[in-house]
């Protein structure tokens, strides 16, 4: 099997230390005893202590151990007989879990445990510290639950609660992070579209606005159901369905069917006429091992920069079913979702504005700020001039089937049946009074009018607009123009996991067929067919070009868990990816379409350039290694330790990205296919993780990670134009812009005080820099030496948490450092700072009712003015998006 040629002692390192992992032989051996000491604690937390102490993987739901109290346990133990004194009289059992480790099951029958087993009507430490570190695995995850993420907001973007781990920083110009055209996200130094994302195991593509091959979080499942989101920031499991995992993976898991049947009911209000409604029916378990529950939600709400008549959110219904025999568990889920959320235009930075809004629905205000017709005058100032409208619009369906059958408590098969459906579009009404968009407007609906024409552009600075582009599109001045997308999706993932002796074995492969278009289309906009940005327009003018795509994901891998002691486990694994796009273009843009202008032209410039035909390029690796270890060095503290090597697979996305299929010419096409590659990274991560009771007073216990990393990132793809070619704008290309060095250190803790108090605090530092300069047309642009644009260098993220019974009150807060505003780092953007608060207090004992829950939620406590997303330029400015103001939100939840 080859190996890289551009780190061979690195890659045949790992590829001997892995195969003599994975091809050391086994003979099935008794469990080793090893020394605990669990003191008295909640169950939870004894569990954790357990894993740590015999080096025995422990899996458990949170749910299953809630208000439990676990016995203090020491001696030389099995991690069965330890386990056994730890659960005695609980109610639950512990069983061997597939793929190797232990899992905690409720004993079929079972009572409650008595009142000295459970813990005090409080909420324990366990219960009320939800942003944990895993501690079983060799790479860094941290896992935030989905009760604190609702606390913090309810309904959110999942994706928004991370923003509370170290490493990560999550922007967005909405409250609850829905807005996906600026939403933002950096791990460890990599964006939105480098990160693998799953929802139950379930790929939800690359993280990417326009939609290509997947859809986001919040699309794929309600917000309050969510159970858990988890992130590995140096590295996903080698197992991960993704294809785009630089930078680590984001994992999703909805809750499961509640045992016992019931409703619940929650209404949020608030600020900017807030309404959300969401309602969950559960059946309870029925028949023989059958569970099931169906979600709604409906979010609408003004959004806070524009006008009355803008609405966002939409309509969402999730539901579950499980089956649980005694060797099969079947899994289904539904989930569909439609929605519209207007866009935020961004500011170009520095600036003393602050928001921009738009003009929608007043259409005679946005017709009085443009010059009429036959007006000489120049359009409103740009860049920072107002949109009539923006929105994004999707339609989605997902649905899965997942079958685990246990054929012997050593072997495992797990299968998952999956299909997406995505129909959506992005739109823009926007002023065809610019010379780029009459250009484009000229070159179809006019192409003869060459008196219109000057320096190769569609005009209106002499003779005013063309008559035949002004009646076309409406007589208003403005034209709508859209991005419409259709995505067909499904797959199988399959995977074996077999426990044998001191190994857990996996091994697994991963098949998606992805059928793609997207298109590129302009309406007419009417004084009196005026258009919304919350219905699809119909009836283009014309259409721009429309791209398509067919891809075929082979994704397979092999990996071994070895225990070579009860402290030291080491893994070691490989898995093979090969992902083949063809890309065509049915119908491809007119050359002048694409072009600015060229100084003292009399004509449209470059009419013989041929746009893109398409083809079929690979992103092809067949051997991208992963090692680890984890070594329990004390019963508290453990070690951790990984190196793998992942690949970014060609963006399946056409003009105006970082596609080999965004090029305008086919000779640059066929260049990208025989000389370009994918993007890939080499991450390696070391750290300490603790968790330890504590007797100093009032502290009473602490747990947190240490981690230090270093990612090396190699062919980082551009869009530029080739030198010589001049300011045309067509014939751009796509080209390797080198490499990019990171290194980065997060530390994350908790403190706990007693059962009713906790601190938890994350600093990261990371500086990734560039590592050579690069050339588009004939501009250089000295990037050697400076460090990525947009990525805070220093962050910190904190949370203070109060239970007493019924009551919690939670103080939450993010500080992002300066974010270097271009890619040359000349303006920085300043650093931004805010604080959120929740307060809650739920009822409980009332007639015909489980629980009444009333919760108060404030957002940018401080009302700070600041810049969330950015977009980097590369000049001396930037794109700006704001922070949304202070906002005020009170929910009333009931259960049943």
């Amino acid at each position: 099997m080859a190996v890289t040629a551009r780190c061979p002692l690195r890659a045949a390192l790992l590829l001997t230390v892995g195969m003599t992992i994975l091809t050391h032989t086994a003979v099935a051996a008794p469990a080793v005893a090893a020394n605990v000491h669990i003191d008295r604690q909640p169950m939870a937390q004894a569990l954790e202590s357990l894993s740590r102490q015999t080096g025995q993987s422990i899996l458990f739901s949170p749910d299953l151990v809630e208000h439990l109290q676990a016995p203090s346990v020491s001696g030389s133990l099995t991690p069965d007989a330890a386990a056994g004194k730890l659960l005695n009289g609980s109610g639950l059992t512990m069983e061997v879990a597939p793929g190797g480790g232990m899992i905690v099951r409720r004993v079929t029958g079972a009572k409650r445990p008595s009142k000295a087993r459970r813990a005090p009507r409080v909420r324990e430490a366990s219960d009320i510290e939800q942003i944990v570190a895993t501690g079983h695995r060799t790479r860094s995850v941290l896992s935030i639950s989905g009760d604190q993420m609702q606390e913090m907001m309810p309904g959110q973007n999942p994706m928004q609660a991370l923003d509370l781990l170290p490493g990560v920083t999550f922007t967005n110009v909405d409250p609850w992070g829905n807005n996906e055209q600026n939403s933002s996200i950096y791990v460890h130094g990599f964006s939105n579209t480098q990160i693998g994302y799953t929802l139950d195991g379930v790929p939800l593509g690359a993280g990417a606005y326009g939609n290509y091959n997947g859809l986001s979080p919040q699309r794929a499942a309600i917000s309050e159901d969510i159970g858990q989101t988890s992130l590995s920031s140096g590295a996903g499991a080698l197992g991960t369905a993704s294809t785009s995992n630089l930078g680590g993976t984001i994992e999703f898991n909805t809750r499961d069917p509640k045992a016992k049947a019931g409703a619940t009911i929650r209404q949020t209000f608030g600020s900017y006429s807030t309404f959300r409604t969401y309602a969950r029916l559960d059946t309870g378990n029925f028949g023989s091992g059958n569970s099931a529950y169906v979600s709604f939600s409906r979010q609408d709400a003004r959004p806070w920069n524009l006008g009355e008549g803008n609405r966002q959110g939409g309509y969402q219904v999730d539901g579950k079913f499980i089956h649980k025999g005694e060797n099969t568990t079947i899994t289904a889920y539904f989930d569909w979702q439609n929605k519209a959320e207007p866009n935020t235009q961004g500011l170009t930075a520095p600036t003393d504005l602050y928001a921009r809004g738009a003009f929608y629905p007043d259409l005679n205000a946005a017709m009085a700020n443009y010059p009429a017709m036959t007006s000489k005058s120049a359009a409103p100032g740009t860049p920072n001039n107002k949109y009539y409208f923006s929105a994004a619009q999707r339609t989605d369906y997902l649905t899965y089937l997942k079958i685990s059958h246990r054929f012997s408590p050593n072997l495992t098969w797990d299968n998952q049946l999956y299909f997406h459906y995505d129909d959506g579009a992005g739109v823009v009404a926007t002023s065809i009074r610019t010379n780029a968009i009459l250009t484009i407007l000229g070159s179809y609906l006019d192409p003869t009018g060459s008196k219109y024409i000057k320096n190769g552009q569609f005009t209106y600075s002499v003779a005013g607009i063309d008559p035949k582009v002004w009646n076309a599109t409406g007589g208003t001045g403005f034209a709508v123009r859209t991005t419409e997308y259709e995505d067909y999706r499904g797959g199988l993932t399959s995977t074996l996991h077999y426990h044998l002796g001191q190994h857990n074995i996996e091994v697994g492969g991963w098949y998606e067929r992805n059928n793609n278009t997207q298109g590129r289309l302009w309406y007419p906009l009417t004084a009196t067919d005026t258009l919304t940005p919350y219905k699809r327009a119909t009836n283009p003018l014309f259409t721009q070009w429309m791209n398509a795509f067919y891809t075929n994901t082979f994704v397979t891998h092999l990996q071994d868990s070895w225990k070579v002691t009860p402290h030291l486990t080491l893994t070691a694994g490989f898995k093979s990816e090969m992902v083949y796009t063809n890309g065509t273009l049915p119908i491809a843009a007119l050359p002048q379409s694409l072009a600015s202008s060229v100084s003292r032209a009399k004509t449209i410039v470059d009419t013989s350039t041929h746009t893109v035909a398409g083809g079929t390029i690979p992103s092809y690796k067949p051997f991208l290694p992963a090692f680890g270890a984890l070594w329990n060095f004390t019963p508290h503290e453990q070690f951790f330790a990984n190196i793998q090597e992942n690949m970014n697979s060609f963006a399946q996305t056409g003009y105006s990205t970082t596609s080999p299929w965004a090029v305008t010419s086919q000779e640059a096409f066929e260049d990208f296919k025989k000389t370009g590659k994918p993007e890939t990274s080499w991450t390696y991560e070391t750290g300490i993780r603790t968790n330890r009771p504590l007797f100093l007073g009032p502290l009473t216990g602490i747990s947190g990670q240490l981690e230090y990393y270093h990612v090396d990132f190699f062919n980082r793809l551009g869009a530029i134009k080739p030198p010589n070619q001049g300011i045309s704008g067509v014939g751009g290309t796509v080209a390797n812009l080198g490499s990019v060095s990171t290194n980065g250190m997060d530390l994350s803790f908790t403190l706990r005080f007693g059962g009713h108090f906790y601190v938890y605090d994350a600093v990261s530092y990371v500086s990734s820099i560039y590592g050579s300069d690069f050339m588009d047309g004939s501009t250089l642009y000295a990037t050697k030496g400076e460090k990525v644009p947009a990525i805070p260098i220093w962050s910190d993220k904190f949370a203070i948490n109060y239970n007493q019974s019924g009551f919690n009150a939670q103080l939450f807060g993010t500080y992002m450092g300066v974010r270097p505003g271009t890619i040359t780092n000349t303006v920085m953007v300043p650093p931004r700072f805010q604080l959120g608060f929740s307060s809650g207090y739920t009822f409980k004992h009332i007639p015909h009712m489980q629980s009444l829950k009333l919760q108060f939620n404030v957002s940018n406590l401080t009302n700070t003015r600041s810049w969330s997303t950015i977009t980097a330029g590369d000049g001396s400015t930037y794109v700006g998006y704001p922070t949304p103001p202070r906002m005020f939100f009170g929910t009333v939840a009931a259960s049943f």
